[in-house]
């Protein structure tokens, strides 16, 4: 969003953006609570949701920091509001899968503001982000869940497997979920952000171009009081965010110790 910023490099956080990035958070945070498996297709843990809609969205108005913003507040108040099953790992990885697709869109897209920069983006998002995926669960997900939530055993993990792929074994695990399963998942996943996405941004951005011309100031603020206002926006984000973790964190181990 280029009025955002002045010529001479002002603020980044300007009231519009901290309220869109505030508002396209809280959004994506009720859709990533609302995910749901598709359990006759993928294993019941992957499960899907349209989060990244309005982090692209995001990452498309804002740009690519606002972006990953939204992907990272989303799923602290998904944390904080649910909890998690997975002792985190399962939400870091949406937070670094959330990241690979958005980022790159927003990158490329600031480079090249049309149609064709903003499908561009996207597509290279979904490639990142399904590669990540893929590589994620294959070095870090499968290995933690068997050895922290399965005690090293495979047969709960192939237990589930097999109603959906009969034959599945411990050799031919990998095989089936990382190229059955997880590839095609992450890659339906982008699809329906990029379907939903392309035709709506440029309206959306628009909106937010005209809120932001009616909210910002007639009269610039100085140098040193745009320095100031940063510094008490930075300080009340650090403690907003430090109070989130610990909520998060002390609802995880309250959990456990009830």
């Amino acid at each position: 969003m280029q009025n955002t910023q002045t010529a001479g490099g002002a603020k980044y956080f300007s009231s519009t953006r901290i309220a869109v990035i505030a508002v396209l958070s809280a959004i994506a945070a009720i859709l990533y609570i609302l995910k749901f498996p598709i359990a006759a297709i993928f294993p019941s843990w992957l499960e899907l949701n349209f989060s990244d809609i309005p982090a692209l969205i995001g990452t498309f108005a804002l740009g690519p920091v606002s972006g990953a913003i939204i992907v990272a507040v989303k799923i602290l108040l998904e944390l904080l509001f649910t909890g998690t099953s997975t002792m985190f790992v399962g939400d870091f990885a949406d937070l670094i899968l959330g990241c690979a697709f958005v980022v790159p869109a927003g990158l490329i897209y600031k480079r090249n503001r049309t149609f064709r920069g903003a499908l561009i983006g996207l597509v290279v998002g979904a490639v990142c982000s399904t590669a990540l995926g893929i590589l994620a669960n294959w070095l870090i997900l499968v290995p933690f869940y068997i050895f922290a939530f399965f005690g090293g055993s495979w047969d709960p993990l192939l237990s589930i497997m097999s109603a959906i792929f009969g034959n599945v074994t411990r050799e031919t695990f990998y095989t089936y979920y990382l190229w059955c399963s997880v590839l095609p998942f992450n890659a339906l996943r982008c699809l329906i952000a990029i379907l939903v996405v392309l035709p709506v941004y440029k309206h959306i951005s628009r909106i937010i171009n005209r809120l932001n011309a009616r909210l910002t100031p007639k009269q610039e603020r100085s140098a040193e009081q745009t320095k100031k206002l940063n510094v008490r926006l930075i300080i009340i984000g650090a403690v907003v965010l430090v109070a989130v973790i610990a909520a998060i964190l002390l609802r995880y181990f309250l959990h456990d110790a009830l």
